[in-house]
């Protein structure tokens, strides 16, 4: 299958840095292998932590270790509300706090230890690796919900007390960690993301794509690297004479390409472990939220952020990053009032044919959608706005990833 639209953040590049076929060449190329070392990067931590959650769930079945541990989670639970009642903006955001907390006593003495002993220690790798992610990749997505929410702030989680020590501190400090460069959120996603909404000027359109192939969701993620370095932003803003956030963008950059140079030079085994491969995995794990969220787009519309933008509805639904929609619609809503906001929305809705999925989140909807491509689990998932037997949902389903307008 030909692709319409081979992907913004390549011809972003293109645009910046010359139109001759070679740099074309050498763009694409390079960022198909990366494309595929994301991929390979990734599967190993997507074991990892998916076998530590086992691990868990059979940990849990023994009482005395299930009871200590959620009288230890409680302690905690407390003590981070009590904390952030005092050094929060909004003590609703405790949860946010809670884990900015947890990587900082784990993800970054981890990392320091690593960088003090020199040679790489694989149990610093691993305990590395899950403080990031978590088990059942929880903790990334709690970081990605948290920064997201974090981006949307003018002045971030932090009371005016202590925002000079820990202002931006997940975008700005913890970010490096997981390859998340700065500016990526207060500049490209705000924007960039919000202003374009997925749309045929977005570098993360997936206009053009089959979002049901795993090929398409290759060169998707392929040209997905240019963002996550921040040069496709760049070139988006540059384009546009947007001087502030080209500024900003570029600054950003500077700062995670310096830290990225100083630990390879440092030493390469502790930079290929500790900040290349979490890079990889930002890419990967990005281009799936990316892919998803905006993967149903109404053919006849497909400029209509109502339209392509999904809704999630799952049991865990962190900070409500489910409400998608709502979020493109009311960006600066506290995160606490999203469920709210859908009920107002309802109609709009209704009449936009916005999709909604329950008992899904944003992960089960990538390996239901384009991994497995089960389309009969995903109309089984589906909340119609009026009855719909099965074959209708179906149609209507195949109709929302349609390459082709009517």
């Amino acid at each position: 299958m030909e692709i319409e639209n081979p992907g913004l953040s390549a011809a972003s590049m293109a645009m910046s840095f010359g139109t001759d076929s070679k740099f074309r060449f050498l763009f694409r190329w390079w960022a198909v292998l990366t494309g595929v070392a994301s991929t390979v990067a990734a599967l190993p931590i997507v074991a990892l932590s998916f076998a530590c959650y086992g691990a868990a769930i059979f940990l849990g079945k023994v009482r005395p270790l299930r009871d200590a541990y959620e009288f230890l989670l409680q302690a905690y639970d407390r003590i981070i509300a009590r904390l952030g009642i005092e050094v929060l903006r909004d003590p609703r955001d405790a949860p946010a706090l809670r884990l900015m907390v947890s990587l900082s006593l784990t993800a970054v003495p981890i990392f320091a230890i690593q960088l003090i002993l020199g040679k790489p220690r694989l149990l610093l790798v691993v305990a590395f690796y899950l403080s990031l992610y978590g088990v059942k990749f929880q903790r990334f997505i709690r970081m990605f919900s948290a920064s997201h929410v974090e981006a949307h702030r003018r002045h971030g989680y932090f009371s005016e007390k202590y925002d000079k020590v820990f202002g931006r501190y997940l975008e700005f400090f913890l970010g490096y960690l997981y390859g998340n460069a700065p500016e990526l959120g207060r500049t490209a996603h705000v924007c960039l993301h919000h202003r374009e909404n997925s749309g045929p000027d977005d570098t993360r359109t997936n206009m053009g794509y089959d979002r049901t192939s795993r090929l398409d969701f290759l060169w998707y993620l392929s040209d997905n690297i240019w963002t996550v370095l921040g040069l496709a932003p760049y070139a988006y803003f540059k384009a546009r004479g947007d001087e502030k956030n080209r500024k900003r963008m570029f600054w950003g950059m500077a700062r995670y390409f310096a830290y990225f140079a100083a630990v390879f030079i440092y030493d390469w085994r502790i930079g290929t472990m500790f900040v290349l491969v979490p890079l990889l995995c930002m890419n990967f794990i990005n281009a799936i939220t990316a892919w998803v969220q905006h993967a149903f787009s109404d053919p006849a519309r497909p400029k209509d952020y109502f339209a392509n933008t999904v809704t999630v509805v799952d049991k865990v639904n962190f900070l409500n990053e489910g409400y998608h929609l709502c979020h493109h619609h009311r960006a600066g809503l506290h995160w606490t009032e999203m469920p709210v906001h859908f009920e107002r929305l309802r109609e709009r809705m209704r009449e936009a044919g916005s999709l909604v999925f329950r008992d899904l989140d944003f992960l089960g909807l990538f390996l239901e959608l384009t991994l497995f491509r089960r389309m009969d689990v995903l109309a089984d998932k589906l909340v119609p706005w009026e009855p719909m037997n099965h074959e209708e949902r179906l149609a209507l389903l195949a109709k929302r990833t349609s390459l082709r307008a009517p």
